[in-house]
């Protein structure tokens, strides 16, 4: 079968790990035609945007895209071209598994789990204002539709891949009118999953528990402010960013990226660690149906990573981020050779 896949290689370092990744997938024989386009700062300047139409479009008509990171600036200048991008796909669940790899340095061996995090509203709605000079309100919204919603996908999540809890994070002791929602709809769906255990857990007690026994924990479901922390926390227990993959899904399509920043400071150099947009990429393989190129990557993948012998600055290594590339796609050969 053949693919269409809206492809944007993004700010940074970004079209160097995209390449890598692009180079990698084609290396499966997967029938894919990429369509490239941009958002973000290339945009404003080539089309007065930051979010031009046609790449919308290109990933409503696709339904799938691979996205390299994006630059935001802080505290002024534009605003998320991330985020602009879920509003208008309604991209409702972010979707980052958190897994160790061998041979990366981390606190932890045993951390296999899962954020799902609400991805259209909350804090993120972005529905500021000034109220006086020195005086700033922010409306943190959460409504029942999107709360049912992301509840439902997180159990149905865990019965497709065999997982076997769900814990909602939260802060309803305090906030109990929105988060009260977010919970009690969690409640709600849970009934409708008797497999699987749910409970719940305050956000401040989730931090402090999955520092301490990150094992104790499968699926998290949380609103999108508190799902955006606690997924960098995750991705600090394997080793960082750079090893973190993501996914934005919605029913008008799914956009796969990795969840680091455009390290702008090393653009260029050819030593950024592709792990993460190439993990997204098995993700948005799998989600294809691509099942046997998705295993075949992440075997050879994970083989590069035993080894120890091609890897990245990043984690010690010295490898360039094409030679990590070659690295995977030369394993991929020698299992294809063997079979």
């Amino acid at each position: 079968m053949k693919h269409t896949i809206t492809l944007i290689p993004g700010d940074g370092i970004g079209p160097e790990i995209v390449a890598a990744t692009v180079r990698i997938i084609e290396a499966t024989g997967v029938d894919i035609a990429w369509e490239t386009h941009i958002m973000g700062a290339q945009a404003l300047e080539k089309y007065g945007t930051t979010l031009p139409e046609d790449t919308i479009e290109s990933i409503k008509r696709n339904k799938v895209a691979l996205k390299g990171p994006q630059m935001t600036p802080i505290g002024k200048g534009f605003t998320s071209v991330n985020v602009g991008l879920r509003k208008a796909l309604d991209l409702y669940a972010n979707v980052r598994p958190v897994l160790n790899l061998p041979n990366v340095p981390s606190r932890y061996s045993d951390v296999d789990l899962v954020i799902v995090r609400e991805n259209t509203e909350g804090l993120y709605s972005g529905l500021e204002h000034t109220v006086i000079p020195g005086v700033v309100e922010s409306l943190k919204i959460v409504t029942e539709k999107a709360s049912m919603r992301i509840a439902k996908y997180a159990f149905e999540y865990a019965r497709k891949h065999g997982r076997k809890k769900v814990s909602c994070v939260h802060k309803a002791n305090i906030m109990k009118l929105s988060d009260g929602l977010f919970l009690e709809c969690f409640e709600i769906v849970a009934k409708d999953y008797p497999e699987i255990e749910a409970d719940n857990k305050i956000v401040d007690n989730c931090c402090m528990q999955l520092v301490m026994r990150p094992e104790q924990f499968d699926v998290l479901v949380l609103e999108n402010l508190y799902g955006d922390i606690v997924s960098d926390l995750c991705a600090g227990l394997i080793g960082g960013l750079g090893l973190a993959p993501g996914a934005n899904i919605g029913e008008q399509g799914a956009v796969f990226e990795a969840v680091h920043g455009s390290a702008p400071d090393i653009a260029g150099q050819g030593i950024a660690n592709p792990t993460a947009i190439l993990m997204s990429g098995i993700m948005m393989l799998r989600h294809l149906g691509e099942m046997e190129a998705g295993a075949r990557i992440e075997k050879a993948m994970l083989e590069v990573f035993a080894e120890g012998k091609v890897i990245t600055k990043d984690l010690g290594g010295t490898a360039k981020t094409n030679e990590f590339a070659r690295a995977i796609v030369e394993k991929m050969n020698t299992s294809s050779a063997a079979a």
